[in-house]
C-alpha cells in the first residue's frame, strides 16, 4: 500500500497526541502518580507478552540491568509521575508542547555525557529556542508567577527533563535486546516505584472507576499503550529514528483538537507561537540528520536507526 507508512505515522501520532486529553480528564479526578503506576503495570505486560509471542529476545543479560534500571527509573517513572502530576494544572496543549522539547533536551544532555556529540554555535541556538518556546507557553505573569498554569509547565518541564535524562542513560548501554522488550522492562521496573512515589506523596490508594477515569485506562493502556508503541515500533524500523522522532511535533496538534473538542479546552496563541519556537529550536538542533534524511529520500536510501542524538558539526 502507498500510503502506508505515512498514514501509520499520523495514526501514531493521533494515538499518543489523545493521550494527554486523556490524561487530563483522569487526573482530575484519581490520584495522578498511582493512577500512571496501574497503566504501566498492565501496559508492561502486553508489551513483553507480545515481545514473547515474536519469539524476541526477553530476558535481559546481567549487563543490561543497569541501563534499564536507570531507564525504569527516569523514562517511566519520574517522567510519568510528573507528567500525570503536572497535567492538573495545564490544558492537553500546553502540556504536549513541552513534552515536544524532549528531542532538544536530550541533544543538549548528549552533548554534556557522551563525547562523540557537539551542538555547535547553531545547535546551542536551537537548545535556546526550546527553553524560550517553553517559557512562552507557560506565559508567566510578572506579577504572580505562582499561578497553577506556571506550576504546571515547570512539573512538566521537569518530566520532559528526566526523560532526557533517561534517554541518554539508556543511549549509553544500549545493547541488542530487542525495542519491545527493552520497552517492556522499561515499564516493568518503572511501575513498582511510581506504587512508592505515590504512597510517599500521600495519595489515597484507591481509584474510584467512574465511566471517565474507566475510559481513560481502557485509552492508555491497550491503545495507546500497545497498540502504539507496536506501530512505533514498525515505523521505527522503516523510517530511522530521526524521522520517527518527528511524530513529536504533531501530538500538539492531536492533543489540542481533541481538548478543545472533548474538554472544552481553547489552545491559547502563547500556545501556539511557543510551539512554533521550539519547533524552530529542533530543526537547527537535527539540521545535518533532517538533510540527510530529505537526501536520502530523494535517492530512495533507506534510513538509518542509529542516527546519534546530537549533531556533530
Amino acid at each position: 500500500m502507498r500510503y502506508r507508512t505515512p498514514l501509520l505515522f499520523l495514526l501514531v501520532a493521533a494515538i499518543w497526541g489523545t493521550t494527554f486529553p486523556a490524561v487530563r480528564a483522569a487526573v482530575a479526578v484519581v490520584p495522578p502518580v498511582l493512577f500512571a503506576a496501574l497503566r504501566f503495570d498492565a501496559t508492561a505486560i502486553l508489551i513483553l507478552g507480545y515481545a514473547a509471542v515474536r519469539g524476541d529476545r526477553v530476558r535481559p543479560r546481567r549487563e543490561e540491568w543497569a541501563g534499564l534500571v536507570a531507564g525504569g527509573v527516569l523514562l517511566i517513572a519520574c517522567h510519568h509521575a510528573l507528567l500525570f502530576a503536572g497535567q492538573q494544572y495545564v490544558t492537553s496543549a500546553v502540556a504536549a508542547v513541552v513534552v515536544a522539547t524532549i528531542p532538544i533536551l536530550t541533544a543538549g544532555l548528549s552533548r554534556l555525557v557522551l563525547p562523540t556529540t557537539s551542538l555547535g554555535v547553531v545547535g546551542a541556538v536551537g537548545l535556546g529556542l526550546g527553553f524560550i518556546g517553553t517559557a512562552i507557553v507557560a506565559d508567566p505573569d510578572p506579577g504572580d508567577l505562582y499561578t497553577s498554569e506556571s506550576l504546571g509547565v515547570v512539573i512538566i518541564f521537569a518530566a520532559a527533563l528526566a526523560f532526557a535524562l533517561g534517554t541518554v542513560a539508556t543511549q549509553r548501554t544500549r545493547t541488542d535486546l530487542p525495542v519491545a522488550s527493552l520497552q517492556g522492562w522499561l515499564m516493568l521496573l518503572g511501575a513498582p516505584v511510581l506504587h512508592v512515589a505515590s504512597r510517599g506523596l500521600g495519595e489515597p490508594q484507591a481509584i474510584g472507576w467512574t465511566p471517565t477515569v474507566l475510559l481513560a485506562f481502557a485509552y492508555l493502556v491497550p491503545v495507546a499503550g500497545a497498540l502504539g508503541y507496536l506501530l512505533y515500533f514498525d515505523l521505527l524500523d522503516r523510517l530511522g529514528s530521526v524521522e520517527i522522532n518527528l511524530v513529536s511535533y504533531l501530538l500538539p496538534v492531536f492533543a489540542a483538537v481533541v481538548g478543545w473538542l472533548a474538554l472544552d479546552e481553547s489552545p491559547a496563541a502563547t500556545t501556539i507561537v511557543g510551539f512554533a519556537v521550539v519547533a524552530v529550536g529542533f530543526a537547527l538542533i537535527k539540521r545535518t540528520a533532517l538533510v540527510r534524511l530529505v537526501v536520502g529520500r530523494r535517492r530512495g536510501a533507506s534510513p538509518s536507526i542509529d542516527e546519534p542524538v546530537g549533531e556533530k558539526e
